[in-house]
């Protein structure tokens, strides 16, 4: 089933925050993450879609039904918040089978569709625990059960792995994705980490100040932000104010990029994106003279396991890049196609 804003916006009272004229659609299946700084607006929209607060303009329609006069309990929408709020004197199926205990099914019918559902997200064997007795990631998985045992329109996921230390929230990635997609079910994820929406979502929303600024595949966002601020805000970025010297030449303040200019003319000023990763480090100084080779002065070498993110101060700015590579850094090359022009 289809979820929908239709052009929504919702200020808290006494304030002039909180989103305006939100409008995307969740296709069956899809699963669209909204990402943005604390106060940008994407938990509001979260709690609009749930019923939790209702528009003061525009619709949330659910399979094309207009629910805005729906209480939340009547949407029927699963959601699994941050900190899973799992009932403490129930066990783990009995917390996967309440919302079917507040549907009035029978006892039998509970206890075997929480199982079955606890099963399919990896924790048959832990039916009977606590919640207490379980780590984080296994309330996770309840809480997930939980919120699609009762076969709901859509499911909401409010920072379901912000609680989890890294290596458990790579793993819970993969199977919140496995059990979506088994569940085909239309989903919202808000989160702030940039890595989860990217690795999760079929469409990324970047929010600023309560209006969406981009929405698309993620790799159509992070190779094609649409301004600066999406480019700054999804993954590491060189941005670079730059003025157009000839066709194909930017000066900026590290020197002379290559790059495709299109129709800018000279004296025109951009702004040029340079993603770390597809700089070429060199391990010998380049000679100069050739645009988008640079000599450069090491100031930061941050070792981050698989890769290594280097500062470089060349000409009057700083570049950074990152690389696998162990050996000394002596200077770098910045191909023409690793460069975007974008608006500022």
């Amino acid at each position: 089933m289809t979820l929908a804003f239709d052009n929504v916006t919702y200020t808290y009272p006494g304030t002039r925050t909180g989103v305006f004229d939100l409008a995307f659609r969740i296709a069956p299946g899809e699963l669209v993450a909204l990402v943005g700084a604390s106060g940008s607006g994407k938990t509001t929209a979260l709690k609009l879609l749930a019923g939790f607060v209702a528009p003061d303009a525009g619709r949330i329609r659910i399979a094309g039904e207009d629910v805005g006069g729906h209480p939340a309990e009547a949407r029927r929408l699963g959601v699994v918040f941050q900190n899973y709020a799992l009932f403490p004197h129930l066990s783990a199926w009995e917390n996967v089978a309440f919302p079917l205990r507040v549907r009035g099914l029978p006892g039998p019918v509970r206890r075997a569709e929480a199982m079955a559902m606890l099963e399919r997200v990896g924790m048959g064997a832990r039916t009977g625990a606590m919640p207490h007795q379980l780590s984080g990631g296994q309330q996770q998985r309840v809480a997930l059960a939980r919120a699609l045992v009762f076969e709901p329109r859509g499911l909401l996921l409010d920072e379901p792995l912000s609680a989890l230390d890294a290596a458990l929230r790579v793993e819970m990635r993969d199977e919140i994705l496995r059990v979506q997609r088994e569940a085909g079910i239309a989903t919202l994820l808000v989160t702030h980490d940039q890595e989860e929406a990217l690795s999760l979502a079929d469409r990324v929303a970047v929010m600023r100040e309560g209006r969406i600024v981009q929405i698309g595949a993620p790799r159509e966002l992070y190779d094609a932000p649409a301004d600066a601020f999406v480019a700054g805000f999804l993954g590491q970025s060189n941005l670079l104010a730059g003025t157009v010297r000839q066709p194909g030449l930017v000066e900026t303040p590290i020197g002379c990029l290559a790059c495709d200019t299109g129709a800018l003319r000279r004296g025109e000023t951009v702004t040029l994106l340079v993603r770390p990763e597809r700089i070429e480090p060199l391990r010998e100084p380049p000679e100069p003279g050739e645009a988008g080779l640079f000599a450069g002065r090491l100031t930061a070498d941050r070792f981050l396991g698989a890769v290594r993110r280097l500062d470089f101060a060349v000409g009057s700015g700083t570049i950074r890049l990152e690389t696998h590579r162990r050996e000394p850094i002596l200077g770098l090359r910045v191909p023409p196609d690793a460069v975007r022009l974008i608006a500022g």
